[in-house]
């Protein structure tokens, strides 16, 4: 039995894409599950994806679409972060799709001398400014790649600021990309998938839904908006997929004023009782969400007191009238407890960060589910 342990429902992850794909038809639906499946484990996170009708999956490594190929994962991939010296040839020759960001990377698959075999995708810089083949460069890219006889799928690029669907750089981004795809076509190459939207866009601009669209946090069902933002109608159907959860180890008793890990932070108020969890920061746990956690055990939530340390936090019980006791489950975040969205605005921080934070001797487990 694990003390720590990811707990994954990919029943909700399968209910979401379907939600999804329904709500892009008839565009496509990729969805990313780079990071480990932003947490919830990449080979679950794709086949689930599969299952609910997602025609594609994305990572962002070689190395990562390595290990779904390794997992006897069958689905098309589509993986966008490398660099030219980086051996593609095989990734290639086995059907997965590249992004291609610079002209560079162009020559890079012509190396590999598979003719269109090679399947790429050209990624344009549109006014993120961070990874994408420049306006300047782009016919050059086009010209290795029609030499090389690569089957080049489209064109993609990625919006900086569709979380506040009133930032015009959205709209800017969009004319870019698609005086990108003039371009490309001008040159010769029909590009037929055009995709841009990311879980954001994809909930607040449908038209910006193009060819595909391509989703990672909304998938996982958590918030994709700006903190200031209402959330869309649809991501109020989406399913929270993850629960971070604590086996209770011990559980102690306090007297009033009895101080409470590292620098004695905390003192109880009263007599009581304050359960040890072994979770802490050397597992992706913030030491700066001191005070700010409110685990779940038995249904109750309780309050995280005194420092976090490297592998456990203290959890004050009063009077203990619900009889923790080692052994129980504490739901640190997700389903069963506080969701991760509330969590992540307490923490001034992301959903997608406080899903991808799991590390050290957390344990992926999936959760029994059925289907609605």
């Amino acid at each position: 039995m694990d003390v720590l342990t990811a707990r994954v429902d990919p029943g909700a992850i399968e209910r979401n894409c379907a939600l999804l794909k329904e709500f892009v038809a008839p565009a496509g639906l990729l969805v990313a599950v780079k990071a480990d499946g932003y947490g919830h484990g990449a080979l679950t996170a794709a086949r689930a994806a599969l299952a609910g009708g997602a025609d594609a999956v994305g990572v962002a490594t070689p190395q990562e679409a390595e290990a779904l190929l390794g997992g006897g994962f069958l689905g098309p991939i589509l993986a966008w972060l490398w660099e030219p010296s980086q051996p593609v040839a095989g990734l290639l020759a086995r059907g997965v799709e590249l992004a291609v960001t610079s002209p560079a990377h162009a020559r890079a698959v012509a190396a590999a001398g598979l003719g269109k075999r090679a399947r790429v995708c050209l990624k344009v810089e549109t006014g993120m400014h961070r990874n994408g083949i420049a306006e300047d460069d782009l016919p050059e890219a086009v010209r290795v790649l029609k030499s090389a006889g690569a089957t080049i799928t489209g064109v993609m690029s990625h919006l900086a600021a569709a979380d506040d669907p009133g930032d015009p750089a959205t709209d800017r981004q969009a004319a870019r990309l698609s005086r990108a795809v003039e371009t490309v076509r001008s040159l010769g190459v029909a590009a037929p998938r055009t995709h841009l939207a990311n879980s954001a866009a994809t909930l607040t601009r449908p038209d910006l839904h193009l060819d595909m669209v391509r989703v990672g946090i909304a998938a996982y069902g958590l918030q994709a908006m700006a903190p200031h933002v209402a959330p869309p109608r649809l991501a109020g159907r989406l399913e929270p997929a993850l629960s971070l959860i604590a086996r209770v180890v011990d559980v102690r008793r306090l007297r009033a004023g009895d101080g409470v890990s590292y620098g004695l932070t905390w003192r109880a108020p009263a007599d009581g009782f304050a359960a040890v969890l072994p979770v802490g920061y050397a597992d992706g746990l913030p030491r700066a969400a001191q005070g700010l956690l409110t685990p779940t055990i038995r249904g109750t939530a309780y309050r995280q007191v005194g420092r976090v340390c490297m592998d456990q936090i203290v959890v004050w019980l009063g009077g203990n009238p619900h009889g923790v006791a080692p052994g129980d489950e504490a739901v640190l975040a997700g389903p069963g407890g506080t969701p991760v969205d509330v969590l992540a605005r307490r923490l001034g921080t992301i959903s997608n960060e406080i899903v991808c934070a799991p590390k050290g001797r957390f344990r992926h487990e999936t959760a029994p589910t059925e289907k609605a």
